[in-house]
């Protein structure tokens, strides 16, 4: 399980071209089909490629809740050109990582999502200078005061990178939050926590108290305040960018799953 978690770590922290880097050293699949759709079916909605069904690579029917997921995740399919490119279609991903791992390990996964929240990025604050003190005091407070309120407690709010254990309670009441989710939802929750630091940004997005970009914000503060300061570098705007359609992806199966 822990090397599970550590890929799904690993596959999140690498930038684009270091993705396409991994994928050229292995043939990519030529796309095969014409058409890409979504059926019904007694479990769920399936995937069609020209009427043949997508399977996972655990050889299972890939099998999505809705039609507007299954909808989003054929459109991933339908844009792919002469090779499929796993790594421009993270909707296909997380349902499979849902459907053939999660399901599976579901605790583990559950747990280590709440290990984010136990060290949460907004949690942790800048002493100076005042100016980015204050944004993250103004970005972040509203969100770490609703987890509290939601969770029964208050999180402890730590100047610098010394680790201040959070309160225990307020751990487990956010285990039993996320305890009757989905294995897909759960995937997502795992992907958006893991993008921005924060299991408290993504607990606000589940719960609809954040929308996507106010969170992708949050999650950017010291990022933000660094490029105001220096200017932006082209290869960090590429990844974050990348990253953002995986947010994106996360979100959606949240609001829509």
């Amino acid at each position: 399980m822990r090397d599970f978690l550590d890929k799904l770590h690993e596959d999140l922290a690498k930038d684009p071209e270091q993705r396409a880097r991994e994928l050229s050293k292995r043939e990519l699949p030529k796309r095969f089909y014409e058409v890409a759709s979504c059926a019904q079916t007694e479990d769920g909605y399936s995937i069609q490629l020209d009427g043949r069904t997508v399977k996972t690579p655990g050889k299972a029917t890939l099998l999505l809740p809705n039609r507007v997921i299954a909808e989003a995740v054929a459109a991933e399919w339908a844009v792919q050109q002469k090779e499929i490119n796993p790594a421009t279609m993270p909707l296909t991903r997380m349902a499979n990582s849902a459907q053939d791992a999660v399901s599976e390990r579901f605790e583990e996964v559950a747990d280590d999502i709440v290990g984010f929240a136990g060290n949460d990025a907004l949690c942790y604050r800048a002493d100076d200078p005042q100016s980015l003190v204050d944004t993250q005091r103004h970005l972040w407070d509203p969100v770490v005061d609703w987890a509290g309120g939601l969770l029964g407690g208050r999180f402890v709010l730590i100047e610098g990178i010394i680790h201040a254990a959070q309160p225990d309670h307020l751990l487990s009441s956010f285990k039993t939050r996320i305890s009757d989710e989905t294995p897909l939802r759960l995937a997502a929750l795992h992907t958006a926590t893991s993008l921005t630091g924060s299991a408290l940004l993504a607990l606000a997005v589940k719960e609809n108290h954040l929308g996507a970009d106010d969170a992708w914000t949050a999650a950017h503060v010291e990022e933000d305040f660094n490029i105001d300061r220096w200017g932006e570098d082209a290869e960090a705007a590429q990844i974050r960018a990348y990253k953002r359609t995986e947010f994106d992806a996360a979100v959606l199966i949240l609001q829509k799953a």
